[in-house]
């Protein structure tokens, strides 16, 4: 049963919080994904000016995706342990930096440096705002601002396409990035200046009750023993190697998907940017959807750890499904729908990966989980465009790279499915995992 709560302690300075906490965070996730994207989307100009084949530009691309998978391993804890308002601000503002820096290099050595600290820079955002929704919403209705946070992610990279080419066609791909690194230092200013932690507002004890939710592992910042103790579980190593699919497969989009409809589908620059807005746009609306349904999966199962794993497992498998009749049919119009279709299923997935780290993490290790499971997601996302490039450049066809991601993410959602079975328990005896929690039950 969901754990009953008074209405009277949702107040509106409660509310208030939480909705600046949430478009705060929508506001730095889609800054987050306009600069994830710019390389994709100068892909041509970049090869065309600096040499590059498909397999080195691959190479190029995935250099963030590396760097961005090891400091998800430290960054959670850090996070856990001087919470959010701090390391996003500095993850922000060291970005911006590197963006900047990528439209000043001359060397394809350069470059990749300045991918590798992008992708350092980068690794805050998404366990911290996994860590903002365990602070600011309870247990059993974090499905929707995950969702809402998380739509910052196709909502940059939608924008990416449209806005990003008419600044290449404008001024240059190399204007493009830096205009992006300022960008970001006004971002940054304006996360600083607006957020707080929970710590360092004065609550009233029925404000702090509700968001609190009776978890029983409190406040305390939690100890490297405890972080290390994460890996003892299954239930960790199942979300690090679920995840990694889901990300491959999503990452070969975003890194590939104007090429591939450049060099695939006969498309120019200009139409390949619109284009690929569509299946952006539709991951956009599928964060969306996806909060809502997995909070009222959660109401119907029961569970909370049941409501989030099974709309996971769902989207993964629609990933596969619409993955490969869109790599072979000759429409272009019918491979864009399939492509959107599991563009949008992709944040589906990932909308329940994020909101099954608060589901089975004790609240102080939120972020934590959230960054070793993103860790393993961003391997894949690592391999995801280096496998493509060379598969593309030895094969001269991105069929038999988009059937690898298919057979890729199927494999992960048996994982997800089979390997997330219990919450794991918030003190040091790591021994064993608990049984699975009734909806809104506190972790211990």
């Amino acid at each position: 049963m969901i754990t009953p709560r008074s209405p009277a302690a949702h107040t509106a300075r409660l509310r208030r919080l939480q909705v600046t906490g949430l478009a705060l965070l929508v506001l730095t996730g889609t800054l987050n994904y306009l600069d994830r994207s710019a390389l994709s989307i100068a892909n041509g100009a970049i090869r065309e000016e600096m040499q590059l084949t498909l397999g080195q530009m691959g190479i190029l691309l995935s250099a963030f995706s590396w760097s961005y998978a090891v400091a998800q391993l430290p960054i959670g804890g850090v996070i856990d342990r001087f919470r959010p308002r701090v390391v996003l601000a500095i993850g922000i503002i060291v970005w911006s930096v590197a963006q900047a820096a990528c439209g000043l290099v001359r060397s394809f050595g350069a470059f990749i440096g300045a991918r590798v600290v992008l992708g350092v820079g980068e690794s805050p955002q998404y366990p911290a705002a996994a860590r903002v929704v365990s602070d600011w919403f309870p247990r059993d209705r974090r499905g929707m601002p995950t969702g809402i946070f998380n739509a910052a992610s196709p909502l940059g990279t939608a924008l990416a396409p449209p806005l990003l080419s008419l600044i290449i066609i404008a001024w240059g791909w190399r204007e493009m990035f830096v205009v992006l690194g300022i960008a970001g230092f006004f971002v940054a200013a304006i996360w600083w200046v607006m957020y707080r932690n929970p710590a360092d507002v004065a609550l009233l004890p029925e404000e702090r009750a509700y968001i609190d939710d009776g978890a029983a592992d409190g406040p305390r910042k939690p100890a490297l023993a405890e972080w290390g103790a994460l890996f003892r579980h299954g239930t960790t190593w199942a979300m690090i190697l679920g995840f990694f699919g889901s990300v491959y497969l999503n990452w070969l989009y975003l890194t590939w998907l104007p090429s591939y409809l450049q060099i695939e589908r006969g498309m120019d620059t200009i139409k390949s940017g619109f284009a690929a807005f569509v299946p952006f746009f539709c991951g956009f609306i599928g964060c969306l959807v996806a909060g809502w349904l997995s909070d009222w999966l959660v109401r119907r199962t029961g569970s909370v750890l049941l409501g989030r794993k099974y709309l996971v497992v769902a989207a993964m498998f629609g990933m596969a499904a619409f993955t490969l009749p869109g790599a072979l049919v000759a429409s272009n119009a019918v491979a864009l729908a399939c492509i959107s279709a599991a563009v949008f299923l992709a944040n589906v997935a990932s909308v329940g990966s994020w909101a099954l780290v608060s589901a089975v993490a004790p609240s102080r290790q939120v972020a934590s989980l959230g960054g070793l499971q993103n860790f393993g997601g961003f391997i894949g996302g690592a391999l995801a465009p280096i496998v493509t490039g060379f598969v593309v450049d030895a094969s001269g066809s991105f069929v038999p790279a988009l059937a690898i991601g298919a057979a890729v993410v199927t494999a992960s959602a048996f994982v997800y499915l089979f390997g997330v079975r219990r919450p794991i328990t918030p003190d040091h005896d790591t021994s064993a995992d608990m049984p699975d929690l009734p909806a809104g039950a506190p972790a211990s």
